[in-house]
């Protein structure tokens, strides 16, 4: 694989997101973004490598969206897919479809600590949860020092489950 294309197509497709962020979205959304654009970079396999960079940019917006609550109206902030297929020129199937490759190889899910908007990182109705011999506990039910090693350890992208016996 050719690094120069694919910073090449890197760099085209970022400069369609921050268009598109700063235009339709905000600043939250462009670093989350990056981050992914980034990730999937260091891939064996770059999956960006080939097809039209506008398709991977509503692509990755549409995953972000996706996991992030981005079309759901209640939400801030909100946009349909109709938007980003309209504003990059995609149709939607081309969008879901790599929207959906790029789920899966990145293994991205509702409250992903990684591409979760702040916001969302805040409403996650586990993040005040741990399991303890196999039981969902409150967090705040633990001794001070279990709190601090929990919640130092999702910092850092892991999760910790204790066993008392």
């Amino acid at each position: 694989m050719d690094k120069q294309k694919v910073e090449q197509q890197k760099q085209k497709i970022l400069d369609l997101l921050r268009e598109f962020c700063e235009e339709k979205l905000n600043q939250e959304y462009f670093e989350l973004s990056e981050r992914m654009v980034q990730k999937l970079g260091r891939k064996r396999d770059v999956p960006f490598v080939t097809g039209k960079p506008e398709i991977w940019a509503a692509a990755i917006i549409h995953a972000l969206g996706t996991i992030n609550f981005l079309f759901d109206k209640s939400f801030e902030p909100y946009l349909s897919l109709d938007d980003i297929n309209d504003y990059f020129g995609t149709k939607k199937s081309t969008t879901g479809n790599k929207s959906k490759q790029i789920r899966d190889l990145l293994k991205l899910s509702y409250w992903n600590n990684e591409f979760s908007t702040k916001n969302m990182q805040d409403s996650d109705p586990f993040a005040n949860l741990v399991m303890v011999d196999g039981f969902i506990v409150p967090l705040d039910s633990l001794p001070e020092e279990y709190q601090q090693m929990i919640k130092q350890a999702r910092a850092e992208g892991k999760d910790i489950s204790f066993t008392t016996k």
